[in-house]
């Protein structure tokens, strides 16, 4: 399993953090999605943007997208077609493998992205940094970091 330190935890204990976690994360999307920081974007399609944004090359594969995000493939490719056709991302084959299709941000989807992103932090930091004080986000973030991380040490 992976690796932690102290007693290990019991199943219920397990669910009852998972139980919070999630019910706190559905909780803040449910703000987030409602509120109107978004503009003309929905909150996936948003997402597609901040990620490219922080690929080198403002580029990624079209599969390492989807492993980003909780869309299937099929879903993510028309996505990515929707903001293709208004401009905030390009489509072009991988020059490595023919089948392979690479999404890379366009000039217009940076703006869209960084004006969409400076709203949805003062929105991120009312919700989330208003609810919590500098030491609970900071043991927040690391826990986080934490339950990502190991994940891939447990079978």
């Amino acid at each position: 399993m992976g690796e932690t330190v102290g007693r290990a935890a019991t199943p219920r204990e397990s669910a009852q953090a998972w139980e919070s976690l999630f019910r706190a994360q559905v909780a803040l999307m449910r703000r987030f999605t409602h509120e109107d920081v978004w503009g003309d974007l929905s909150v996936r399609e948003y997402d597609v943007l901040f990620t490219l944004s922080r690929c080198e090359g403002r580029a990624a594969r079209l599969r390492d997208l989807g492993a980003e995000s909780l869309l299937t493939q099929p879903s993510l490719s028309r996505l990515v077609e929707r903001l293709e056709l208004r401009g905030l991302v390009v489509r072009s084959p991988a020059t490595d493998d023919g089948r392979g299709v690479v999404v890379t941000l366009t000039d217009e989807g940076a703006r869209e992205q960084r004006a969409i992103g400076r709203r949805h932090v003062e929105q991120i930091h009312r919700l989330v940094g208003g609810a919590l004080d500098a030491e609970e986000l900071a043991t927040l973030r690391r826990l986080t970091d934490t339950l990502r991380a190991r994940q891939a040490s447990i079978p």
